[in-house]
């Protein structure tokens, strides 16, 4: 009788831990992959099929880097559907409004260029110049409405935004946690955000990407993914929605107080991403077999 109350004890407690729907394999082995990195990493998976996921340290504060550039984006369609702005309106390059060297930091002043191609800049070739374009066009505090009212309470611009500037010496340009991320990239894939054919339009431009070398570098090219890379000194990130054949799958992972601040394909928050994509194909793809073709890393 003693060893049966034991028995049920310990599979309460069993069951008490683990959260539903949670995926304790997945999870023990993305714990394994994240274990002795030099510096504090986040990863949050969901797959859309089974409606599993895993998620360590999801709901912690990151720095975006370049992430903060899909919320831009939302908020930019945002302004279109409440027509302030138009997809293929035609829009003035100034000097002034260069940040750096880019595609559109090198346009002469006085370049026309159309709103979608600056959009294509921004999330294609995550050009910095026309980033903040089009945020000084939305307005940070606009784009914070938007992920508030999305449910998104931790995923923030904070560069050139009132009110936001000792959350910038924190995290930088914006700030948002693996879940948050990854449900906003689900949400555009589901045409959940504003209406089908916006988040299609969104969704598109995502799954154009220059930044192949990381995360993606670990999925055969044959499949479909729609991605966004991030990275500063000390933080490096990646959310990706894959369109795997036995279901479709959405992560995020990113890293902050990166011990190594390298700017080299061997550092250790582009190692530990890629060791992270490759973990989730292998895991939902067991049968797959396939592996990055000979060389490809000198690409």
């Amino acid at each position: 009788m003693i060893k049966f109350s034991l028995l049920l004890l310990l599979v309460t407690q069993l069951a008490f831990s683990q959260t539903p729907g949670q995926d304790p394999k997945l999870q023990r082995l993305l714990e394994n992959t994240l274990k002795g990195f030099n510096g504090d990493a986040g990863v949050y998976v969901h797959h859309l099929k089974s409606g599993k996921f895993a998620a360590i340290n999801a709901d912690t504060t990151f720095p975006t880097a370049s992430l903060i550039k899909v919320p831009i984006m939302a908020g930019v369609f945002d302004a279109i559907r409440n027509n302030k702005l138009s997809y293929k309106q035609d829009l003035v390059y100034r000097d002034s409004i260069k940040y750096d060297n880019g595609v559109v930091g090198s346009l002469k002043d006085s370049t026309v260029i159309s709103v979608s191609k600056v959009i294509m800049l921004m999330e294609t070739i995550s050009d910095n110049t026309a980033s903040l374009w089009l945020q000084g066009i939305v307005g940070g505090t606009r784009i914070n409405e938007l992920m508030d009212s999305l449910g998104l309470q931790k995923t923030r611009v904070n560069s050139r935004t009132k009110g936001r500037e000792a959350f910038r010496s924190v995290y930088g340009w914006g700030q948002t946690t693996p879940r948050e991320m990854a449900t906003l990239m689900e949400k555009i894939r589901l045409g959940q955000l504003y209406s089908p054919d916006a988040s299609d339009k969104m969704y598109r431009i995502l799954g154009r990407q220059f930044f192949e070398e990381e995360g993606l570098s670990q999925i055969p090219a044959s499949i479909k993914t729609a991605s966004k890379t991030g990275a500063v000194n000390q933080s490096r990130s990646e959310v990706t929605f894959v369109h795997a054949p036995h279901g479709e799958y959405v992560y995020c992972i990113i890293t902050k107080n990166q011990k190594d601040a390298s700017w080299v394909r061997s550092n250790e928050g582009y190692e530990l991403i890629r060791k992270v994509s490759s973990v989730l194909w292998h895991y939902f793809e067991p049968k797959s077999g396939w592996k990055p073709v000979e060389g490809y890393e000198k690409w």
